[in-house]
C-alpha cells in the first residue's frame, strides 16, 4: 500500500510532533494495521513528560489499538484484510526460558509497539502476526475493543495473585488500571473492596463489581475491621507511598499483596514483619498475550456498555492537550482516553453490540 498517514511521534520530552509518513509495508510474518483507536494511558504520559524512560526516540507512541487488517506479509496464515483485530503490543523472542515457559512478557528481549517500536497513535501500524488476535466474531465494536489492552493488563495482575472466587481482595485507586482490575477481580467471584478519594470514582467501582467502595479518608484496617473483611489480596494501584503504607498495614497474616502501581522513590522493604506474617508481595508487569488477551476480550464481552470508563473518543491533534497533559495533572476527564487518527473532532465512543 502506498500513501501517507498522520502519525504521533515522540522525539524527546515534551517534543511529540503530529508527522506525515509513509505508510509502512508489512514484512514477512508481519500485518499491516488500519488503527481504528488507540488507547492513551500513563506511560505515555510519562515518556511525553520526562522522557526517554522506556522509549527509544524517534518512535510513534501508542501501544493499546485495535483496528482491520489491511494487508499482511509474506507468511502469514489465518489473517486475512477486512480481519479486527487487537494487539498485544509486546513482540517477544519465543526462545529464552521465560518464553519457552509461556511467561513471554518476561522475555530477555521483549519490546513493546509503541515504546521502541513504532506503535498506534497513527493511521497505520506494522504488527507481528502472532500478537493479533482475530476478534471479528466478538460482537464488540472497535471502541469497546480499544480497552482490550488494559483489560488484559488487570487480568494478568489478578491471574499472578491467586484471588479466586470466595476470596477477599481490596484495591487501592481506582483509576484506570485499577477500575479494570476492580472488574477482574470481581468477575473472579471475589468480595472486592474498592478504596479511593474520589466519590465519583467509588460509585464506578460499584458498577464495576466492587461489593464496598469506601474514601480513604481513614486508617484502612480500621475500615476493613468494621467491614469484617481479612483481605486475602490487597492490589496497591495508586503508586503512591501512602497506598502502600496503607495496604501493609491492612495485611494480614497469610495476605498477598500485589503492588501494580509503580513506586517512585525507593521504599523501606520490612522484610522481618513480612517474613513473620508470611505475607506473599508478587510483582506483575505487562501481560501474556496467548491467555490474557482473549480472557480480556471475553470479560469486555460481560458488561453491555463500557461508555462510563470510556464515553468520548478524540482526534489525533487532541493528543497533548486534552489525554497526555490532563493525565499528567491528574485530571482527566474519563478513567479511559481513546484516540480515532481518522477523526478531526470528539465523537462520542461506540460501545454497542453487533
Amino acid at each position: 500500500m502506498t500513501g501517507t498517514m498522520r502519525a504521533a511521534v515522540l522525539h524527546a520530552a515534551g517534543d511529540l510532533r503530529m508527522e506525515d509518513r509513509e505508510v509502512p509495508s508489512p514484512g514477512p510474518g508481519e500485518v499491516l494495521v488500519r488503527v481504528a483507536v488507540c488507547g492513551v494511558c500513563g506511560t505515555d504520559a510519562t515518556e511525553y513528560d520526562r522522557g526517554p524512560v522506556l522509549t527509544v526516540p524517534p518512535v510513534v507512541l501508542g501501544h493499546e489499538f485495535a483496528g482491520v487488517v489491511e494487508a499482511v506479509g509474506e507468511g502469514v496464515d489465518g489473517l486475512a484484510p477486512g480481519a479486527v483485530v487487537v494487539c498485544g503490543a509486546g513482540v517477544s523472542c519465543g526462545t529464552c526460558k521465560r518464553c519457552r515457559e509461556g511467561r513471554t512478557n518476561l522475555c530477555r528481549e521483549y519490546r513493546t509497539l509503541g515504546l521502541q517500536l513504532d506503535g498506534g497513535l497513527a493511521g497505520y501500524v506494522v504488527a507481528p502476526a502472532g500478537i493479533l488476535l482475530d476478534v471479528s466474531g466478538s460482537g464488540l465494536s472497535l471502541d469497546t475493543l480499544g480497552l482490550v489492552q488494559p483489560m488484559a493488563i488487570a487480568v494478568h495482575v489478578v491471574s499472578r495473585s491467586g484471588l479466586h472466587a470466595g476470596q477477599d481482595a481490596v484495591v487501592v485507586g481506582v483509576g484506570g488500571i485499577g477500575s479494570f482490575i476492580t472488574f477482574a477481580a470481581a468477575a473472579s467471584g471475589a468480595r472486592v473492596v474498592a478504596v479511593d478519594r474520589s466519590p465519583a470514582r467509588l460509585e464506578l467501582a460499584r458498577s464495576l463489581g466492587a461489593s464496598d467502595a469506601v474514601l480513604a479518608d481513614e486508617p484502612l484496617p480500621d475500615r476493613l475491621r468494621r467491614l469484617g473483611v481479612e483481605p486475602d489480596v490487597l492490589f496497591e494501584v495508586s503508586g503512591s507511598p501512602d497506598g502502600l503504607e496503607a495496604v501493609f498495614a491492612a495485611a494480614v497474616p497469610g495476605s498477598v499483596i500485589v503492588p501494580v502501581g509503580v513506586q517512585k522513590t525507593e521504599v523501606a522493604a520490612p522484610f522481618g514483619s513480612w517474613t513473620l506474617r508470611e505475607l506473599a508481595v508478587v510483582g506483575s508487569v505487562a501481560h501474556v498475550f496467548a491467555t490474557d488477551v482473549p480472557e480480556a476480550v471475553r470479560l469486555l464481552g460481560t458488561r453491555p456498555d463500557w461508555s462510563d470508563l470510556a464515553a468520548e473518543v478524540l482526534p489525533l491533534d487532541g493528543l497533548v492537550d486534552d489525554a497526555l497533559a490532563p493525565l499528567l495533572r491528574g485530571g482527566a476527564r474519563q478513567i479511559k482516553t481513546l484516540i480515532d487518527p481518522w477523526i478531526a473532532a470528539p465523537r462520542p465512543a461506540v460501545h454497542t453490540r453487533s
